[in-house]
């Protein structure tokens, strides 16, 4: 664990102000959910909750069937790194943190498609050169909660209407399932 050097005091209501600087390297936002655990030494450690890391070993099954359907390489993102990954380089994704673009397309909450000579293309995630050819936000009790990502193949042909549905249909079923 590394020491930052801040101190905060809690305050008569038991809360404690994690620091900007904090939040914002660790992307945390207003209204996130933190897990929160103790240790035998009496450290108290907040963690970032993903509950589309919940479902972990179920998005790598619905990614690799997902994977073969559309004979692409697919993503599975909570808000802030890859959870799941099938076809192509996927070991090169896995634990990735998501690119702000990425965070930006989760944000606007709509389907992002890329075209013929797209110049605004979407790199998914941070430090891998390759970009998005669909990616569909999770949206779980109206909140984002991460994003189905399809990679844009090395031939850089458009994804089809069916591939856009497959990513709709996927991001849409993740959704459910954290509802439940």
């Amino acid at each position: 664990m590394k020491a930052t050097g801040i101190v905060r005091r809690i305050d008569d209501l038991g809360r404690v102000v994690i620091p900007k600087e904090i939040r914002r390297t660790m992307r945390i936002r207003e209204g996130d959910p933190l897990e929160i655990f103790t240790e035998k030494d009496g450290e108290v450690v907040f963690k970032k909750y993903s509950p589309v890391g919940e479902l972990s070993p179920f998005a790598v099954q619905y990614a690799d069937v997902l994977s073969r359907a559309c004979n692409m390489t697919v993503l599975i993102c909570d808000r802030d790194h890859v959870i799941a990954a099938a076809g192509g380089n996927r070991k090169d994704f896995y634990e990735r943190r998501v690119s702000a673009q990425l965070d930006e397309v989760m944000e606007s909450r709509q389907v992002y498609v890329t075209h013929a000579g797209a110049t605004n293309r979407v790199q998914p995630v941070e430090s891998v050169n390759r970009f998005a050819s669909v990616a569909a936000p999770i949206i779980a009790a109206g909140d984002v909660t991460g994003i189905v990502c399809l990679l844009q193949p090395e031939s850089g042909t458009v994804p089809s209407e069916g591939d856009v549905r497959l990513a709709q249909v996927a991001a849409a079923f993740l959704g459910k399932q954290m509802e439940e």
